[in-house]
C-alpha cells in the first residue's frame, strides 16, 4: 500500500513539470521546429521548407522560403504563450507535438498561410484541404515554384549542395 501511494505522490509531483515543459514561450527553430523550455518541438504533420532552402516568387525572384516560415511562424507567436500536446518522438531525440496559440493549431496556420506542406505520411491528409485552400488562393510557396522540403533534402544527401536542388 506503502509503495502505491509513493507512486501516486511521485506521478502527481511530475505532472506539472511536464506539463510546464509543453507550455510556455516557445523559440522559433525553423517553420516547423519549436523549443519550449529546452524541450525541441517538431510540428506533427507538417514539413516546412529547410532555413537555407530557396524558392521563387510569383516574380521569379528566388527567396529564402524556410527562413520566411520561421520569420512569419515567430511573428504570428508573437510571445503568445505556445500550448503542445506530445504525438511522438522523432529519430533525433525531438517531441513531436501538435501545438497551439490561443487555439489556433500552429501547423494548420502554416499550411493554410503558404509556409508549410500537409505531409501526408504522417499526418493522414488531416491539413490536405488548408493545402488545398493555400493552392488555390496562391499564398505563400503557391505564388511561385518550389520543391516540396522532403525531397529538397533528399536531394541534399544525394547531391551534397542546395544549388542543385532548386526548381
Amino acid at each position: 500500500m506503502k509503495w502505491l501511494f509513493a507512486c501516486a505522490v511521485l506521478a502527481l509531483t511530475t505532472l506539472p513539470a511536464v506539463a510546464e515543459g509543453l507550455l510556455g514561450r516557445a523559440s522559433v527553430i525553423d517553420g516547423d521546429t519549436l523549443e519550449i523550455h529546452g524541450v525541441r518541438i517538431r510540428l506533427w504533420g507538417i514539413d516546412a521548407p529547410e532555413s537555407d532552402q530557396l524558392c521563387r516568387a510569383e516574380d521569379s525572384v528566388q527567396y529564402r522560403c524556410g527562413a520566411k516560415a520561421a520569420n512569419e511562424l515567430d511573428a504570428f507567436i508573437a510571445d503568445r504563450p505556445v500550448s503542445c500536446v506530445p504525438v511522438d518522438q522523432d529519430r533525433y531525440g525531438r517531441t513531436v507535438a501538435t501545438c497551439s496559440v490561443d487555439r489556433v493549431d500552429l501547423a494548420q496556420w502554416l499550411v493554410t498561410s503558404g509556409l508549410a506542406f500537409d505531409w501526408p505520411q504522417y499526418s493522414k491528409g488531416r491539413y490536405a484541404q488548408a493545402q488545398r485552400e493555400a493552392e488555390h488562393a496562391g499564398r505563400g510557396v503557391w505564388a511561385g515554384s518550389y520543391v516540396v522540403p522532403w525531397r529538397y533534402r533528399e536531394c541534399l544527401k544525394a547531391r551534397g549542395s542546395p544549388g542543385k536542388c532548386s526548381d
